[in-house]
C-alpha cells in the first residue's frame, strides 16, 4: 500500500524539520491504515492560521493545529486510487513558543502534533476522558518509536491537550 503526502511550507526556515521528518511522521501514523491514502501538510504563520480557526472554529487566535478530514461522498472515493483522509495544519510560530514553554525540542514537538493531526484524521477524538486516554495512547505508542518521550508526562501537571 502506498500513501500519498503533499507538504506545503508557508513557513520554511532552517530549525524545521526536513520533509523526510515530515514524511517519516506521517506515514507512521499512518501506519495502521490498510488502505492507501492521501494527506496533505501546511506549515503557516500565525496570521493563516488565526484565520482558519476563526473561520472553522470561531476562535479568533492562532491554535497549534488543526485537521480538516476529507468529507467525500463514497462514490467518488470509490473512483479513487488513493482514499483522500484530508488535511493538518501546523502554524510554526505557536509550536516555537509552546515548545519552549514547555522545554521541548521543536522537532519533537512537531512530530507530536503532526501525529496527533494524523489520528484525527482517522477518527480519533478526545471530546471525552475515554476517547483522550485511546488517542493519547495511541500518540505515545507511535512517538516512542522515534525516541520522543511521552509529551504528556510534566513535572507539574498535564499540558493542554492539542
Amino acid at each position: 500500500m502506498q500513501h500519498v503526502l503533499d507538504i506545503q511550507r508557508q513557513v520554511d526556515t532552517d530549525d524545521l524539520p526536513d520533509d523526510t521528518c515530515l514524511e517519516r511522521w506521517v506515514m507512521g501514523a499512518l501506519h495502521d491504515q490498510m488502505q492507501s491514502c492521501e494527506v496533505t501538510v501546511r506549515l503557516v504563520e500565525a496570521e493563516e492560521m488565526q484565520a482558519l480557526n476563526l473561520a472553522y472554529r470561531g476562535k479568533d487566535y492562532a491554535t497549534n493545529v488543526l485537521s480538516f478530514p476529507a468529507d467525500l461522498p463514497e462514490e467518488i472515493v470509490a473512483q479513487m486510487p488513493e482514499r483522500l483522509l484530508g488535511d493538518i495544519v501546523l502554524c510554526v510560530p505557536v509550536l516555537r513558543q509552546e515548545a519552549v514553554e514547555q522545554s521541548k525540542a521543536l522537532a519533537s514537538h512537531m512530530a507530536h502534533l503532526l501525529v496527533h493531526g494524523c489520528l484525527h484524521l482517522q477518527g480519533y477524538d478526545h471530546e471525552d476522558d475515554a476517547q483522550a486516554a485511546i488517542m493519547e495512547q495511541k500518540e505515545i505508542h507511535i512517538l516512542a518509536r522515534w525516541g520522543i518521550s511521552n509529551p504528556y508526562e510534566q513535572e507539574a501537571g498535564r499540558p493542554e491537550r492539542p
